[in-house]
């Protein structure tokens, strides 16, 4: 490539990364409505970024998303500039999703919580963007919370840099480490839709009304595409999108060249062949629309239809000179889950439901398109696969989005992925922070050392709250969640990060408590429930549908037990003197898709259907589950 390098001024791309609830999202919600990008008569919703029905439901970010505000403000200087905005998840098990949003732009904004401060995330993200050299703007979003600590989090947010810089200067030299430190701050309320370069008082809002600091800062530090005018067409692929009228859309950030509607270019794909199409369709993001466009030039984002098996991380470039830029780099996956088909006596009963096998393998095969931080490995079956991601999340969010589509699954325990190295076994590790109030200081670490947490530090900030950082093996953090929230009382933060690989920890107890499991098929009854519930709590209620082998509730010892609870009341020609009273009945556990996951044991699985989540054993029949018992025991 030549030395020869222009830039396009009227453009600029950015990242906006950060640490979920952090205000990523909310901040993108104002920046679109202070350059009027929707219609003076449109309603528009809060988050308008949270497109999904999951992410609206959780509040959380899934899929990394873009959008573009033309901005024309005083820093613009009398012309209109460009910013394409990319918003991505804060967890980590979408990691695949920030990296893919950091090979698309040129810079990144870091909003920091002026409460919470820098947390595991903030780092995982930040380290991604400096390792790809993007410049850095630091927001410190929510400054009018009344427990804002504004100059503590500033100076933490810039250990922090200092830290992740001077690791990656071991590995990279010619990093700047000048350049890494000199880092604008800008304060910001997302939620009121203000920012300002000068600090304010911990609690305040900025004294400045708008978003105008921000936008500034984001032309000024930002450094506008360059590209080099000589180059040939080169186009990545870095999300792909559907389209019901144009079927498959390719979101491509242009590097070199034009890209023009109609035009034939050569299409590099992943296996290293070069294949001749024609984008029949391009169109340009406008807010949140996309329209059609005539051609598109360097550093713009846009989106390409007519081609149908593209995937992300190819490149389009030029017929005759072709010149493909190298494929997309994704972590390896940490956690993995067994998905099959329903295999349990009531499958196929929801109308309608997809129950066969090839219309799983036709969705998971689907989603492994869009989704670069997944794998989809054979088993031993024809009508199960194993799914590897990044983390629990991930796969929950992808069970249930097939739940929601209509299928019928079997989801297994999530496992971790295993290494051997020098003939052994090593396993995943996460780096863990949590922040809880000191009463609970004592109740978290028995909790992180029956998982096999190291603590590694331990900071206490004055304010009530303790700091502490954890190293434990990811197996440790399978039905972590629910049980921290518990121990806690729902006070405590916990997040984490991969940490590499380290050697197997031995046995994790991750339930102190059996199950109580129904002994034939038949309907749940009240009598049988009421005699019952001294043993232990229930998942099911009366007039339930239950099957041998499906787990109807948590046994209160440690073995499971099984149980009739079909039973119905002998009835007599006796007039009862105290008629069969439902007040006494607890009312049953409701259990959503992730605590099922997390409840089930090793021979136990969740049966999912557009209707109901189920957990049942693996062997269902009883006599045959001990055998599998005792075999195991002799092994």
């Amino acid at each position: 490539m030549s030395e020869n390098t222009a830039q396009r001024a009227d453009l600029r791309n950015v990242a906006i990364v950060a640490h979920v609830d952090h205000g990523k999202t909310t901040i993108v919600d104002a920046m679109l409505q202070q350059t009027h990008a929707f219609s003076s008569h449109g309603e528009v919703e809060e988050r308008v970024m949270d497109s999904g029905d999951l992410e609206r439901e959780k509040g959380i970010t899934i899929l990394a998303k873009n959008t573009t505000v033309f901005y024309d403000g005083p820093a613009a200087n009398g012309e209109t500039i460009t910013i394409n905005v990319i918003d991505t998840p804060g967890h980590a098990d979408f990691g695949g999703e920030v990296e893919r949003g950091l090979s698309m732009v040129d810079g990144v904004v870091l909003l920091v919580d002026a409460s919470e401060g820098p947390l595991p995330q903030t780092r995982f993200v930040l380290r991604k963007a400096l390792e790809a050299k993007l410049p850095v703007i630091v927001v410190v979003n929510k400054v009018d919370r009344p427990d804002a600590r504004i100059e503590e989090v500033v100076s933490d947010t810039m250990d922090l840099l200092l830290g992740l810089a001077s690791d990656i200067a071991e590995d990279n030299p010619d990093l700047d480490l000048d350049a890494v430190l000199d880092v604008p701050v800008v304060y910001a309320s997302g939620k009121a839709g203000r920012a300002s370069t000068d600090q304010p008082a911990n609690g305040e809002l900025p004294d400045n009304e708008d978003l105008e600091p921000l936008f500034k800062t984001i032309i000024e530090h930002i450094p506008a595409p360059s590209y080099n005018p000589e180059g040939v067409l080169q186009a990545h692929v870095t999300n792909l999108d559907a389209s019901p009228f144009l079927g498959r859309l390719a979101l491509l950030r242009i590097f070199n060249g034009t890209l023009k509607k109609g035009q034939t270019v050569a299409w590099a794909r992943q296996d290293g062949t070069i294949k001749s199409v024609r984008i029949s369709e391009l169109l340009a993001t406008k807010g949140l629309d996309r329209v059609p466009a005539e051609s598109a030039g360097p550093g713009e984002i846009v989106a390409v239809a007519g081609i149908e098996d593209i995937t992300i991380g190819e490149t389009l470039t030029d017929l005759e000179n072709p010149e493909p830029l190298p494929l997309i780099t994704v972590d390896d996956p940490a956690i993995s889950m067994t998905i099959g088909i329903n295999t349990s006596p009531l499958a196929g009963r929801v109308k309608g439901a997809k129950v066969t096998a090839r219309q799983v393998k036709d969705r998971l095969d689907k989603e492994l398109i869009g989704n670069v931080s997944l794998k989809i490995l054979p088993t031993q079956r024809p009508d199960a696969w194993e799914v590897q991601g990044r983390g629990e999340l991930a796969l929950a969010i992808l069970v249930e989005q097939m739940r929601r589509e209509g299928f019928e699954l079997t989801a297994g325990k999530p496992q971790v992925v295993t290494k051997t190295v020098d003939g052994k076994v090593h396993e995943p590790y996460e780096h863990m922070t949590i922040d809880v109030p000191e009463e609970y200081l004592g109740a978290v670490t028995q909790l992180m050392a029956g998982r096999k947490g190291r603590m590694e530090g331990m900071s206490n900030h004055g304010t009530g709250w303790v700091r502490m950082e954890f190293k434990v093996p990811s197996r440790g953090l399978i039905g972590f969640r629910t049980k921290f929230l518990t121990d806690t009382r729902g006070a405590g933060i916990a997040s984490s990060y991969a940490d590499g690989y380290e050697p197997w920890a031995g046995e994790i107890e991750y339930r102190t408590n059996g199950s109580m499991v129904a002994d034939r098929a038949g309907v749940v009854t009240p009598f049988a429930m009421i005699n019952l519930q001294e043993r232990g709590s229930f998942f099911v209620e009366p007039t339930s549908e239950v099957y041998e082998g499906m787990i109807v509730g948590e046994n209160s010892r440690a073995d499971d037990m099984d149980v009739n609870i079909t039973k119905e009341k002998k009835l007599t020609n006796m007039r009862a003197a105290s008629s069969e009273t439902f007040e006494n009945l607890t009312p049953p556990r409701k259990l959503t898709l992730e605590e099922c996951l997390e409840f089930a044991r090793e021979d136990e699985c969740v049966e999912v259907t557009p209707e109901a989540i189920r957990i049942r054993k693996v062997v269902l029949d009883a006599n045959e589950r001990l055998k599998v018992a005792r075999q195991r025991a002799r092994a």
